[in-house]
């Protein structure tokens, strides 16, 4: 079971809890159900994740962790709903390494480091560049190179994981 829970939170690299208050310390917490936000469409690994742990913490905790898919803007609308969240302790977020590149690529209404705080890590996945064999580049020093050679000439082709995608596109910003 721990293999495959690893291969299905490829995607996924943090559950952050928005920072609590004195209520999620309490020792009767959790005193209702859970509201763990994933900033993503239903179906993708994000939410597999979510829902593998959400059954897990309902299981351990007593209390139903509710899952709520908030998707859009590359994770934003669903952390922007979880940072204003009550600092109670009974929202949760799952982020991937999207919420690093979609941060630091447009603007937000929150501070991707400072607006949550990391719980725990639920796993990780690869993330790759890749590059056609006829670009001459043996390494992502000369892709940048060669990008900055020809501004405006190199397309980019961004991956199905949402991390990739935001990592195509701002390696098409070089």
């Amino acid at each position: 079971m721990k293999t495959a829970v690893g291969r299905i939170a490829a995607g996924a690299l943090a559950l952050l809890a928005i920072s609590g208050g004195t209520a999620a310390a309490a020792e009767d917490w959790p005193a209702r159900p859970i509201r763990l936000i994933v900033p993503f469409p239903p179906g993708g690994s994000n939410d597999i994740v979510g829902r593998v742990i959400g059954a897990k913490l309902t299981e351990r905790l007593g209390k139903q962790v509710v899952i709520d898919n908030r998707g859009g803007a590359a994770g934003a609308i669903g952390t922007e709903i979880a940072v204003s969240a009550q600092p109670d302790g009974y929202t949760l977020l799952v982020i991937s390494a999207a919420h690093a590149y979609g941060s630091s690529m447009r603007k937000t209404p929150f501070h991707p480091l400072k607006s949550i705080t990391p719980v725990a890590m639920m796993g990780t996945g690869p993330t790759s560049l890749a590059v056609h064999p006829s670009v001459p580049v043996k390494s992502v020093k000369e892709l940048i190179a060669l990008a900055k050679a020809k501004p405006g000439q190199l397309n980019s082709r961004p991956g199905v994981a949402r991390s990739a995608d935001d990592c195509g596109v701002g390696c098409s910003r070089l």
